[in-house]
């Protein structure tokens, strides 16, 4: 039977790394009380899910013409604290899904595991609390408008905070330069 990791407004749940910008792994973390969750992800899903949280809070915001309570986006985010340890990993993420819970009026945030490939499970995603067939593992996050805001402000710094990048390919660009195939072969570096 899977393992399901909820947390209904936890105490924290915020995106952090570990290691040096170009060898970073990526984590999201949940914590409630003593009951700590560690999801390694890629850059890229932080970002991904930054930007979706933020763009479902601003249309909820003019949506509800301020009958819910949605603050404003934040340029930093209140909780800059390191990562909770034992930062031991649970699972790997794969496919991610948000919604809003109008009962609660809460963002709610699942996390699917992937196997050891990087293959999603054959009858992925769950579909309900008696058939978790489809996936080994999985994060399910409710937290209100204003722990979103923060986990957006910290995980746009923390995905912003890495190597630069390339102007026509996009790619990160190391600090010797990098192969860009938009440019046809060797860049130098931005700085230096």
């Amino acid at each position: 039977m899977p393992i399901m990791h909820r947390y209904d407004f936890p105490d924290r749940f915020v995106a952090g790394t570990l290691g040096e910008p170009g060898q970073r792994v990526f984590f999201l973390q949940a914590r409630q009380g003593n009951r700590l969750t560690n999801v390694v992800c890629e850059k890229q899903q932080v970002q991904v899910l930054a930007e979706h949280l933020e763009r479902i809070l601003d249309e909820l915001s003019k949506l509800s013409e301020g009958a819910l309570n949605i603050p404003p986006s934040r340029p930093t985010a209140h909780d800059l604290a390191p990562l909770d340890v034992p930062l031991d990993e649970d699972f790997r993420a794969g496919t991610m899904t948000i919604a809003w819970d109008a009962n609660v009026s809460a963002v709610q945030v699942e996390l699917y595991s992937v196997d050891e490939e990087g293959n999603e499970p054959a009858d992925f995603p769950f579909t309900g609390d008696d058939d978790t067939a489809g996936s080994s593992e999985a994060l399910e996050v409710r937290m209100s408008p204003e722990q979103a805001r923060d986990f957006t402000a910290r995980a746009r710094s923390l995905v912003s905070a890495g190597r630069p990048p390339c102007p026509f390919c996009a790619q990160p660009i190391e600090p010797e330069g990098h192969i860009c195939p938009r440019a046809n072969g060797y860049r130098k570096a931005l700085f230096g």
